[in-house]
């Protein structure tokens, strides 16, 4: 490394993190092979005999990494002897993820100790120039291998000198295609006498599952050894010195290469993970249920000469993999350009069969010429996908994007542009800031390696996209400096972060409010989070990392201040950003693109100078994701006040509260228990349904207005006293004008529409409102609060509350119920009917001659209604909304028999065959 030069262009190759020693002899000028042998052998393990590889001995190679809450920090420790009468340089070459952040480095030479750091890089290009160590260089390097940095030391050393190099880095794992990937890469050079690698992984969701690749061929089959437990994983890796080699008789060593931990975390119970520890919050979103949202994409080619031969090819062979991905609700055309610019089609088609195939013949006869015009180029994508939408041949809701293979103005904002640039002489600079300008992302495709599956595996990640226009919000004055925190798209198998910081001493809860548009409604979801939530499980585990929360704040701000300050407007706005970025190196400790790392001895006459490689203009290494930041409460205009029991937006700075219920409603719950209320003679009239489990009854049946309600009957585990109770255990609400179905079981909320489904749980807080393709339909919106209530309100008109009963799992008879609640109103068409709806319009009631009963706490009485003479009982029933645990007690007149007389016809004839069938009444 020259000692003048700190930053460089590397053709290393190898990848994501690793170290490499080589053993230079400076007087013959060459580099001594690392396989050489020597004449001495030092006692290995277990009485094996090591040779010493050019009379460097190495002692030790130590790599550990803990993974807390997706923050890994990673610390690389070597000691190298140098057993040669001759001195000899020792090269430190480890090999980091692009976009990671060193934080430590130090080393001792001969007992001379060396530590490191941060400074303004002018000011550590001073300190440096003062005092350069001799026979001692250091530096940071752009490798042209896949998303790989090279961190080098040289050092010269004296004959049985010793030498021990430590580096630590950290960087934040991003979730792609369903998991999270840990990279190390293992590149000792040599055999080692004690080789250790340890990989501790904390994640207080609970892991899905774990896996380690097998990455060397087969040749350490059983050498990684996982311990998992349901939130923390230990892997290890350590070979003994027979298990290195190559071969039985072999010197060269056989690990070089990577260990790679794949794993993904459990989030089936809700969307999003609200994560509070130490005067910050992490906010991890995944949600994974819902139907995609059909894409308008428009593929645009370079076709110039650059492009031709193996390049061409391989991108041809992506894009038909591609083309067969598209689903058929999704729109496409191609646009290709060298000098000229033509397109396949002008105007965007349906992704069918034949479409396709003659998109694939179209490709398959490119041969590439010519110079390059993508300014024309995208022009022309950016006016087919306007027009498209101008002439409303596409889905309102649909996500649009170009993707770019090897003007701001002209692309709307419901354009997302990603870029794909193909080998080293394409200006990526270029590219990543037009993507970034344009709510996407760019992406260097590495012609050295397998270009075909880098386009197919960039293509995969934003092919399903699940929400558009994600805000979160955190409404309470105690949050500050939030991260990015509104994304133009989210896609499924990925994971938006958002970090900030918040005062524990004024909140005992955090809240958090995110609001997003799916496939078939636009959604709000509701998390709290206790703030000594995690304290007691991380204290527990000494691998945890207690300032992760701290570092990934850190992470995420530097990162997205970076991308922001390419993106500056004015010079005076990009002054302010870089004042920031380098106050916020120096106080976390981490070399950064303003930065440089100081390395030096005790008595600071001998320095070393690591600086950052250029910087990369796009955010986070590795994230999907480039957004913007919103003041808090700034929500989307359709996020209004609801004038149902559910508010869906809280006023500044309050919880979302569920308001005082009606006083008087219809209601179903236990066994079944049915209670309707007649408001004009303000009688409470109660009957039980006495059934079989499967059964589905129906509960109201408007055909006229289309609107359905129907409950299927669950069992108990066991009968008690010879009777086996039911309960409704699923609940199926359907509205015919508005296209939408609702399922609720004691499980999770689905709503469909369509094709298109979105599922909830009941560990979720949120609210969901359908999208009107009618103006004159109302608009469904269904509320759920955590774990107790689901509401749904038609307009103003009709609104109906379901209510979660949980009990103990292992009760040997209970099993969890729902109970549904319907205010009674006129809203419904006079044809309504059902076990609930015929009481819409009230009937005339008579009750009379009340007399004690056989039993002297519930009185009898004769009932007249609907010309039937019925003798009712007094008595007490539940309702369950304002105490959810024992109930408030409800007096009413009882009808025995299944409410015989008192609903028309037999509780029989309100049986349905499906969950969405309406009720045929003669």
């Amino acid at each position: 490394i020259p000692t003048d030069s700190h930053i460089y262009e590397s053709e290393y190759s190898g990848s994501i993190c690793g170290s490499d020693f080589h053993a230079i002899n400076r007087e013959n000028g060459f580099e001594i092979p690392t396989n050489g042998l020597s004449e001495r052998s030092v006692s290995g393990e277990s009485g094996e005999i090591v040779e010493d590889v050019d009379q460097v001995t190495l002692y030790s190679y130590k790599v550990r990494s803990t993974i807390t809450s997706r923050m890994a920090n990673t610390v690389i420790q070597t000691k190298v002897v140098n057993h040669s009468p001759q001195p000899q340089n020792v090269v430190f070459d480890v090999q980091i993820p692009k976009g990671a952040f060193i934080s430590n480095f130090s080393m001792t030479v001969d007992g001379t100790t060396f530590t490191s750091s941060v400074k303004e890089k002018t000011v550590g290009r001073a300190l440096y120039s003062q005092a350069r160590a001799k026979g001692k260089m250091a530096g940071l390097v752009r490798s042209r291998a896949l998303d790989m940095e090279n961190f080098k030391t040289e050092v010269n050393i004296a004959p049985g000198a010793k030498v021990q190099f430590e580096l630590h880095y950290q960087e934040v794992k991003w979730r792609k295609l369903g998991s999270y990937e840990h990279r190390l890469h293992l590149q000792p050079g040599r055999l080692a006498k004690h080789l250790e690698v340890d990989v501790w992984i904390i994640e207080p969701q609970g892991m899905r599952f774990l896996h380690v690749l097998d990455t060397f061929d087969g040749h350490f089959d059983g050498v990684p050894v996982v311990s998992k437990g349901h939130q923390k994983a230990h892997i290890t890796f350590k070979p003994t010195v027979a298990q290195q080699r190559k071969c039985s008789n072999c010197s060269e060593t056989a690990v070089d290469g990577e260990l790679v931990v794949m794993y993904d975390v459990n989030r089936e119970e809700k969307v999003g993970e609200l994560q509070v520890f130490n005067g910050y919050f992490v906010h991890f979103f995944a949600p994974e249920n819902m139907d995609p949202i059909p894409k308008n994409i428009l593929f645009v080619i370079d076709v110039s000469g650059s492009m031709w031969g193996i390049k061409m090819k391989q991108t041809v062979e992506a894009m038909k993999t591609i083309l067969d991905d598209l689903r058929a609700e999704d729109h496409f055309s191609m646009v290709d350009f060298n000098h000229n610019v033509r397109t396949w089609r002008n105007d965007l088609v349906p992704a069918t069969k034949t479409q396709i195939a003659d998109a694939k013949n179209y490709i398959h006869k490119i041969q590439p010429s010519g110079g390059t015009n993508i300014n024309e180029a995208l022009l022309r994508a950016i006016f087919i996908l306007n027009e498209a939408n101008n002439l409303g041949l596409l889905d309102p809701n649909a996500v649009s994007l170009i993707i770019l293979k090897n003007v701001k103005q002209n692309i709307r904002e419901n354009i997302s542009l990603f870029s794909l640039g193909i080998g080293f002489d394409v200006d990526y600079d270029f590219l990543k800031r037009l993507s970034n300008e344009n709510r996407g992302i760019a992406q260097r495709i590495y012609g050295n390696q397998d270009t075909s599956a880098q386009l197919k595996k960039f293509y995969n990640q934003v092919s399903t996209p699940l929400l558009r226009n994600v805000q979160f919000n955190y409404p309470q004055t105690p949050v500050t400096d939030v991260t990015q925190n509104s994304f133009h798209n989210y896609f499924g198998g990925s994971e938006i972060v958002v970090a900030g910081k918040v005062d524990p001493d004024k909140l005992e809860q955090l809240q958090s409010i995110i609001t997003a548009t799916s496939a078939n409604a636009e959604l709000v979801l509701e998390t709290l989070a206790e703030m000594d939530g995690l304290e007691d499980f991380l204290s527990k585990d000494k691998h945890a990392d207690p300032d992760f929360t701290k570092k990934l704040w850190a992470y995420l701000t530097i990162n997205q201040l970076l991308a922001e300050r390419s993106l500056a407007p004015t010079a005076a706005v990009k002054r302010k950003i870089t004042k920031t970025i380098l106050q916020m190196s120096l106080d976390h400790h981490i070399v950064t693109p303003l930065t440089s790392m100081v390395i030096e001895n005790d008595a600071g006459d001998e320095r070393m100078l690591a600086d950052s490689p250029p910087q990369d203009h796009s955010c986070c290494s590795g994230a999907l994701y480039y957004g913007n930041r919103v003041a808090p409460n700034s929500f989307p205009p359709w996020v209004n006040p609801s004038p149902t029991q559910m508010v869906p937006m809280p006023a500044v700075g309050a919880p979302v509260l569920e308001t005082t219920p009606p006083p008087h409603v219809m209601r179903v719950e236990n066994d079944p228990h049915f209670i309707i209320y007649l408001p004009k003679s303000q009688k409470n009239i109660c009957f039980n349904i006495d059934s079989e489990p499967g059964k589905i009854l129906n509960l109201v049946s408007d055909p006229e207005l289309g609107i359905l309600v129907n409950g299927q009957l669950i069992g108990a585990k066991k009968p008690k006293n010879e009777k086996l109770s039911t309960y409704f255990g699923k609940l199926g609400f359907y509205f015919q004008r508005e296209g939408m179905k609702i399922e609720i079981s004691t499980e999770t909320i689905s709503l469909s529409r369509g094709s298109r489904t979105s599922v909830l749980s009941w560990s979720d807080t949120a609210h969901v409102l359908n999208q009107r393709q009618v103006q004159l339909h109302p608009k469904v919106l269904v509320s759920v609060k955590k774990e107790k209530t689901v509401t749904i309100a038609l307009d103003k008109e009709v609104s109906f509350s379901v209510l979660l009963h949980r009990v103990w799992k292992k009760h040997p008879i209970n099993v969890d119920f729902l109970g549904i609640y319907i205010p009674p109103t006129n809203k419904f068409s006079p044809h309504v009917h059902g076990l609930i709806g015929q009481f819409m319009y009230e009937p005339k009631i008579h009750i009379f001659n009340e007399r004690p009963g056989k039993n002297p706490e519930k009185p009898e009485a004769n009932m007249d209604v609907k010309g039937q003479k019925l003798i009712v009982t007094r008595g007490l029933q539940k309702d369950y909304r304002t105490d959810r645990v024992f109930g408030t007690d409800v007096p009413c007149w009882f009808v025995h028999n299944s409410g015989k007389g008192f609903i028309d016809g037999h509780y029989k004839d309100y049986f349905v065959p499906q969950l969405y069938s309406f009720l045929k009444w003669p």
